[in-house]
Formats: structure tokens, sequence, C-alpha cells
């Protein structure tokens, strides 16, 4: 047991609460606060009744510390902070507000929408009425409560998977959507961390090929006020209440612990089916929204510490979503990375996904900075360095868009390859039909080579690019080809939320039917999903796309708990062949290690007989040239991967974006002595072998179709 003092003179303890002989010491940041109670509630007690005061008295550096006799597992707690209320400084500092702690490990409860939990004056419809007027009302009975849990657990040979990031097929979801519906998976496990780690759902995830799933938010979270009163859920979890804390509601266990150790539990499976696991992380903005929201957490400790505000004590937001942490403060810095190294450390996670991920990055006079301090700590840090770390390389701020920008160590999602895919296949596809010129193939040859023009500087190679074609936020790829409109009702914000430049096409039909048009549908998705899984860098597949999952047009399905949002395991025959097919791409990718290069292709000669590692043709099977780049009407390039130099299968990918059918001259490089046609996206299932195919005679394209052939013994 360790002894009760934790602090040395100079240093305070760590934050949160330590477990030491006879209770705890618990310490925490409130650098303006007058004085800080731990606050400690009996189990079972939701309105506050038990409530038991023990102030925090020492104080170094604006933490405040101190020992909690009889604290323990189990032990439900909050915060009361007290000192300055001066709203014009950025103060609010309210006493009769619970708080919870930023370091705990375990939140239980829900917060309750009412006046009370405001620390300004609120309307019954929780309008603010005066925002510089303290509310005086005890928030204890509406706000959950911190628990302390049992870090240990038995991990037994857990080891993390490893993955290089040039071998990753990342399977982004979510962990209600995916099994809330998936047969096998017993009634009480769905929707929940053991539902995921479930044999069944790894069986399914192991036989589709991916190495890694990324998981959509499990850090606690509440669903906002204004969702609330729509009579609807926050569902993705981008409303972050505590980042310590696994998410309660996702753990088919009902205790704060049981919840823990099922998360980890979680991962201990996973890792041994050799899969990773990534979370995507909210460290731009909290729950607590802005000024005119709730008093929960941060805001109620050091409102000045925790968050961007202006000089009259407003939250500068970047975010969309109300407020900025302060990434400029080493407070805030500090517990951002506290919280990545107990996730990776207690909870043996293989990586992140930063969710606006430039918020992190914006120093001085709000400007993004690639070599901002806690950029550099997450590329320096030696357990975090270690990890997979993929940045979203947006927010909403002023010249917020930095797709590429990001220091080496980062990965980002790839928005460029994401538009001019779909482009491609889709609404360059629609103007070709109407006899209109489209974007060509210049910029779609950069995204298929692993878009050197955005990361080829500080010795970042393609595994920096993160490919997409769909992600949680947009339509499914199915719904890519179904709707040309966002049809977002559900959401009831009168179909204003949302992106209204999709880049879909609905082939000519809005809407999901079953008609002439299906087969056409099918075969787009077998292009989108066919480009991402050929293209250099790293491949991400929005989970249920591998199969076609709809969720009706609705591109912003954040607050959909429901069918719109589960995916829906009764596959259709045509569905079935499109996860064959997936299945088959994603294997193909394993296979063939010309398609998961760590360094870009040079364009150069790699044999004494000329031959190139990458070469462009067009339909003619001669050498791309200038004139023809710059070509906006161009829509057949064929693309061969050389894998001489290091021994290994030559590739040909032919891409045809035209809407009539089309004879295409393959390529006869050096040493080429035949093709065998391995996969054409006009097959609704793929074939068990390869087909060989003449050399002496042109191929013959359906519409808006690819293929790939193995080059024979290329040289």
């Amino acid at each position: 047991m360790l002894p009760r003092s934790l602090a040395t003179r100079d240093h305070p303890p760590a934050p949160g609460v330590t477990l030491v002989e006879g209770g705890a010491q618990v310490c925490v940041y409130a650098g303006h606060a007058d004085g800080l109670d731990v606050c400690l509630f009996e189990p079972g007690d939701t309105r506050g009744e038990s409530e038991r005061r023990v102030p925090l008295t020492d104080r170094i550096h604006g933490y405040w510390f101190g020992f909690v006799p009889g604290m323990g597992l189990g032990q439900r707690y909050g915060l009361r902070a007290s000192g300055p209320w001066s709203p014009h400084d950025g103060l609010r500092y309210n006493p009769a507000k619970l708080l919870l702690d930023p370091y705990a490990r375990a939140i239980e409860g829900e917060v309750t929408w009412v006046p009370d939990v405001y620390g300004h004056r609120t309307s019954s419809d929780l309008r603010p009425e005066d925002l510089y007027a303290v509310d005086d009302r005890n928030s204890a009975a509406y706000l959950p409560r911190g628990v302390v849990v049992d870090e240990r657990f038995d991990w037994g040979g857990d080891r993390a998977p490893a993955r290089a990031m040039s071998e990753s097929v990342i399977y982004e979801t979510h962990v209600r959507n995916l099994t809330m519906r998936l047969p096998g998976v017993p009634a009480e496990l769905r929707g929940t961390y053991a539902g995921l780690a479930h044999p069944v759902t790894i069986d399914y995830l192991t036989r589709l090929g991916v190495t890694a799933v990324e998981l959509l938010p499990v850090h606690s979270f509440t669903t906002e006020p204004e969702v609330w009163r729509r009579g609807l859920v926050n569902h993705w979890g981008y409303n972050t209440l505590g980042f310590f804390a696994p998410h309660a509601r996702y753990a088919a266990a009902r205790d704060p612990q049981g919840a823990l150790d099922e998360f980890k539990g979680m991962v201990k499976l996973l890792h041994a089916a050799g899969i990773e696991v990534l979370l995507d992380v909210v460290y731009n903005h909290t729950a607590e929204q802005s000024a005119r929201g709730a008093t929960l957490s941060w805001r109620g400790l050091d409102n000045r510490a925790y968050y961007r505000l202006d000089g009259r004590g407003d939250d500068i937001d970047v975010t969309g979503c109300g407020n900025t942490l302060d990434v400029r403060h080493v407070v805030t810095v500090r517990m951002i990375l506290d919280s990545l190294r107990y996730w990776v450390q207690e909870c043996h996670v293989d990586g992140f996904r930063f969710d606006l991920a430039v918020a992190l990055g914006r120093g001085k006079n709000d400007e993004f900075d690639p070599d901002h301090p806690l950029l550099i700590a997450l590329r320096t840090d030696p357990v975090l360095s270690q990890v997979k770390n993929i940045a979203e390389p947006w927010d909403l701020g002023i010249q917020g868009w930095r797709t590429g920008q990001f220091p080496p160590l980062f990965s980002e999602w790839n928005d460029r390859f994401r538009d001019r895919v779909r482009s491609f296949w889709l609404t360059d596809l629609a103007r070709n039909l109407s006899g209109q010129p489209g974007h060509g193939v210049q910029d779609l040859a950069t995204r298929l080579a692993g878009s050197a023009d955005l990361f080829h500087h500080r010795d970042r190679g393609p595994i920096a690019s993160i490919n997409f074609v769909a992600a949680h936020d947009g339509f499914t790829t199915a719904d890519l080809t179904a709707y040309n409109h966002k049809h977002n009702e559900a959401n009831r914000e009168d179909n204003r939320d949302g992106a209204d430049n999709n880049c879909s096409w609905n082939h000519g039909i809005e809407g999901q039917i079953d008609d002439g048009v299906s087969m056409l549908r099918h075969r787009s998705m077998r292009n989108l999903l066919g480009t991402l899984l050929v293209s250099t860098g790293v491949p991400m597949i929005n989970g249920g796309d591998e199969f076609g999952r709809t969720q009706h047009g609705n591109n912003n399905a954040f607050c959909q708990d429901n069918e719109t949002s589960w995916y829906d395991w009764a596959l259709q025959p045509w569905q079935e062949d499109l996860l064959a097919t997936t299945t088959f791409l994603v294997k193909l990718r394993a296979d063939y290690p010309v398609l998961r290069q760590r360094d870009f292709f040079s364009g150069g000669q790699v044999h004494l007989d000329g031959s190139k590692d990458l070469e462009w043709f067009g339909s003619d099977g001669r050498p791309m040239t200038m004139d023809r780049w710059g070509d906006d009407r161009l829509r057949t390039l064929q693309m061969l991967l050389n894998g001489a130099q290091e021994q290994h299968d030559s590739l040909l990918v032919v891409f045809h974006g035209d809407a009539h059918e089309g004879s295409v001259t393959l390529p006869r490089p050096p040493g080429l002595t035949a093709y065998e046609l391995v996969w054409d996206s006009a097959w609704d299932r793929p074939l068990e072998s390869p087909v060989a195919v003449p050399l002496d005679e042109p191929a013959v394209l359906l519409p808006a179709s690819m293929r790939i052939y193995r080059a024979v013994d290329p040289t």
C-alpha cells in the first residue's frame, strides 16, 4: 500500500484519485479557486442526500490535493470548487454545482438536463436568462458521479499485434452499430464491448481480413441539450464528459468496475485475433459547450485554464461545438497526454484518430503550427510515439483545412482522395452521360499513387495517407450511389444539418430501389471499394460498406441510435456478393506487396530493360503524355505497378470511367509474357481463379468498370 502523502515539497501528486493506506490521495487542478472539496456519496444515492464533503487543503502550482480517509474502491464522488464568479474575466466558480473529476476512471449515471446543472440563470427550457447571474441550486441530483475502480486486470500474455502501417486495413465502426442486430451474438451482449469481442464478431472481422478496428468515441459522453430537446440522443459520442472513463452504456456489465474490465477484455480478445484497436478521440472540445452551456467539470474547476477564451471571457469556438480546449495551457496539454498514455498503458489500445486535429495544433494568434508543443509531445513521448496516430486534418476555424500539413509520425484522413475517387466514379460519370467533361484523370492518378503532392515532405511516405471513400460522417458507400441529396429529416432539424456537397450520384433515380439501376449501382460500389483497396496508402473501410449498408440517405446520423445506424445483417444476395468481393479485394491487397508501398513510387527505371516502378497508360496502351494528362475528357487510365525490383508480382489496374463500353489495349512493357485477369468490377462475385487473356486482342470493358490483371513474368 502506498503512503498517505505522495506529494513532494515542490510537486503535487498525480492528478485524480490514488489509493493509499487508509484512504485515497486526491489531486485536482483548480488554479484560480479559493477552495476545493471532494464530495463523497453512498452507492445508489442519485439524489445527493448522502453527500459528505472533505476539503483539500494543500496547494502547489494550482493543484489542490490531500488525503481523504476511507475513500476506497467503489467510492462514488464528485468535486465542488469555490472562487470568483467573474464571467467577464472567464471565471465561473459556483460551489453549488457538483463537478466531475477530469481524471475519473469510471463515471456512473447520466446528466439530467434541468436548469440546476447550469452555473448561470437559465429558464425551464434551458435557455439562458442571465449569463452573468449565479444560479445557486444544488446540481448533485442531476449529475453523474466519478467512481474509484481497480486498475488491475489479468492481461495474461496479451501482446499488441503491432501491425506495420503499410500492412494495415482499418475498419471504422461503432460499438453499438456493429452488433445490435448481429445473429449469433447473445441479445444481452449486442451493442456492447463484450458483443464486439464475441467470437461471432471476431470471426467476421477476421474473415473480412481487416487488421484494425477504429471505434467511434468510447470516452464517456453525454447528449447535448438541444438534441435532448428534440427527443434524440448523441449516438456518435463526440461530446466528451470524461477523457479517462469508458462509456458505461456500451458495457453489458452494469457496474463501473465491470464496464472497465469489459473494455479491457475486448481489447485482449481482439489482440488475440491479430486485430488492433484504435480509438477515435475528441480532445478538441467537451460536453460543456459555450458559456451558455452547463457547468459539469472543467468550467467549474478552471474555465480560464481549460478553454480558449476571448478578452470578454467568451469561448473561442473552432470546433462548432461551443468551446475549444486550450492546448496552449500546460494543464490541458498534460491532461490530454495523461489520458492518451492511460489508454495505451492501462487499456492496451494501439492508437488514436484525433477528431478535428487542427484544433490541437493552434498556438499563438490561433494559427496552426505543425510543431505545436502538443504535437511535438505526441511525436517524442516514449509511449505515444510508438502507437498509430491519425489526424483528422481540419477544424472549423480560420484556415482550418490542413490536409498534408501534419508532421511525421502522423497519418491523416485524406479528403482529397475521397473527393476525387467519388467524382471519377460518380459525379463525373453523370456528366459524361450528358456529354460534359469531368476532371480528367491526372488528379486521380496522384491519389492512386499515394498523394505525394500532399505527403512527400518532411520524410513522410504514402502511409501518411489514410485513404477512404466513406466514413461515419456522410453518406455510406451504398447511399453515394442512390442519393443526390441528403435526407436527414429524422434528425428533426428540417434537413438543414449535414453536408450538401457529397459527390454522389443516384444513377437517375433518388432513393433505394430494386429495378434496372440496381445493377449499375452495385458496379459503382465495387468500383469505389476496388479503387480504395488497390490505391497506395492505408485503406479505411467504413463499417458496413463491405456489404452495401444504407442509412436511407441520412448523411449525419449522429443522433440515430436505431435501425438507421445499426447494421442490418439480413443480407440480400447482391449484398452477399458485395461482401465476397470486398473480402477478395482485402485478401488481394495482402497477397500483392506492390499494393502496400512504404515509399512513394519514383516513376524511375528499376531494371536494365528500362521498366519503371510505376507507369501510366491510356486506353490505347501507350504511355500517358502531358497533353493527355491535361485532357479533362479522358475517362480511361491504366496503372502498371511493377514489383520486379523486389521480386514480387506486378499488377495492371484499368480504370474505365466512361458511360459507354470501352476497348482497351493492354500495355506490353519489356519482359511481359502474358496477363491474367484477376478481377473485374463487372462481375457480381469474384471468380475462383484468374483467367488467362490474349495479349494481341483489345480488352472490352463494360461501361463504368475496372479490372485488375496480374502481369506474368514481368521484369
